[in-house]
C-alpha cells in the first residue's frame, strides 16, 4: 500500500486529537501496521483497553480518510492516507486563516525571528524562496 497525496480540489485534512495524532505518527514513521502492531509503539502495556483505545482511534481516523484499512487479511493492515506535509499544510492554512485572516506570512515572519535556524536551514530557505512560483503573493 502506497502512501498517497489526496486530491488538492478537496477540503483540507480534518483536525485529529492529540491521540489520533500519535496513531498517525506512528503510521507515517514506521509505515503500515496492524492494530497489536500500534497499541504496542503507543503503549507500555499491551491491555485490552489499550487495544480497544487505538481500534477506535483507527475508526474515527478511516471514517475522516486520514486512514486506510486493508482487509486483504487478516488481521487488517492500518495505512497513513494522507501524508505529514499533507496534514501539516492543512493545520498551517487553519491557523493562518483563525489567526492572520489567511496569511502565512505572520507566521512564517514570527518563526524566522524567533526559532534559531541553522546556516543550511537558511540557505535551504533561501533556496526555497527562489525557486520560480514561490514568488510572494497577496498578504
Amino acid at each position: 500500500m502506497a502512501e498517497h497525496e489526496p486530491s488538492s480540489g478537496g477540503s483540507d485534512p480534518p483536525g485529529v486529537s492529540n491521540a489520533e495524532l500519535r496513531v498517525l505518527q506512528s503510521l507515517w514513521d514506521h509505515g503500515p501496521s496492524t492494530i497489536r502492531q500500534l497499541t504496542e509503539r503507543l503503549y507500555p502495556a499491551v491491555t485490552p483497553a489499550n487495544y480497544a483505545t487505538v481500534q477506535k482511534l483507527l475508526e474515527r481516523l478511516e471514517k475522516d480518510r486520514c486512514v486506510r484499512r486493508d482487509r486483504t487479511d487478516t488481521p487488517h493492515v492500518f495505512a497513513a492516507a494522507i501524508t505529514r506535509d499533507t496534514y501539516i499544510g492543512g493545520q498551517l492554512r487553519a491557523m493562518a486563516e483563525r489567526l492572520c485572516g489567511g496569511s502565512l506570512t505572520p507566521l512564517l515572519t514570527h518563526l524566522v525571528k524567533t526559532e534559531s535556524l541553522s546556516a543550511k536551514e537558511r540557505s535551504d530557505l533561501r533556496k526555497m524562496l527562489d525557486r520560480p512560483g514561490m514568488s510572494p503573493g497577496p498578504s
